[in-house]
């Protein structure tokens, strides 16, 4: 009886041993397969970022984005080697993945729309953290920017959500994106003053203050007639970061020198003629 036992053993071992084997060797060889290809996928995605960190003007979020990218691709291509080792056919395996990828595309669309205008933010960059903009009708200073929106503070500090889409698709005023700005002031005097002198007046205010370029020249001068005052209007070069500071107190000095030498500004007034008939 322990003879046949032997004899069955030894003969399942010599007729499936082959097939054992087989199956081990593709064990060990798509497991191989999956561990080498995962640290490449590390590997390449650490090389994506890491030169795309070099780059000037490009966003570490991007970075981080196109590195993510790589791995996955490349991972889902080690899986399907894997796969192949033990003999599955891939056609069908990335025919599905084909569809299910579509499948979440569609269902994903809002979400997709906004990481491809976030790339391209970040990749064009039509305006970057700590910037003064309006976007989408909303003004304040760029806080953050992501994959899939924007967020801005505004002046007294309120916090404002724009997605991507809506930031890269509409009319983008960047107030910060030129280092130099132009301030524009108009004065007003009563129709009775001196225009001359008060040309004078505001012309040595200018003169005096060292954030104002001399090229390009002041410009100071007459240029409407309104309703209740002459208005004279002040154009000035200076650094964008000291435009308001210059612009109160250009209105503060010369409101004081106004007052000082007898120049009126005048509220608004309508002068009624009445016709009496003879």
């Amino acid at each position: 009886m322990e003879q046949l036992q032997d004899i069955d053993l030894n003969t399942l071992f010599a007729e499936y041993w082959p097939s054992l084997l087989s199956g081990a060797l593709k064990v060990i060889g798509a497991l191989l397969v999956l561990v080498i290809g995962l640290r490449i996928a590390g590997w390449l995605s650490s090389v994506v970022r890491k030169q795309m960190a070099k780059r000037n003007g490009v966003d570490e979020t991007l970075g981080a984005f196109f590195g993510s990218l790589v791995r996955w691709f490349v991972t889902a291509a080690v899986l399907i080697a894997s796969l192949q080792v033990f003999g599955v056919q891939a056609t069908s395996f990335v025919a599905v993945l084909g569809a299910l990828t579509l499948a979440i595309g569609l269902s994903l669309q809002g979400a997709l729309g906004n990481i491809a205008s976030g790339v391209m933010i970040m990749l064009f960059r039509p305006y970057k953290i700590g910037d003064f903009v309006e976007i989408a009708d909303a003004v304040g200073t760029v806080k953050e920017i992501n994959l899939f929106q924007t967020i801005l503070a505004t002046l007294d500090n309120v916090k404002i959500i724009i997605p991507n889409t809506e930031a890269i698709d509409g009319i983008i005023k960047n107030f910060s994106g030129y280092d130099t700005r132009r301030c524009d002031i108009v004065f007003g005097i009563d129709y009775d003053d001196d225009m001359d002198k008060a040309l004078a007046i505001i012309k040595g205010i200018v003169d005096q203050d060292e954030r104002v370029f001399s090229d390009p020249e002041p410009f100071v001068k007459v240029t409407n007639l309104g309703d209740s005052s002459v208005d004279i209007t002040c154009r000035l070069w200076c650094n964008a970061s000291e435009l308001w500071n210059l612009k109160f107190d250009m209105i503060k000095r010369v409101k004081s020198a106004f007052d000082d030498q007898g120049i009126s500004i005048p509220y608004p007034h309508r002068t009624l003629v009445q016709k009496v008939a003879n």
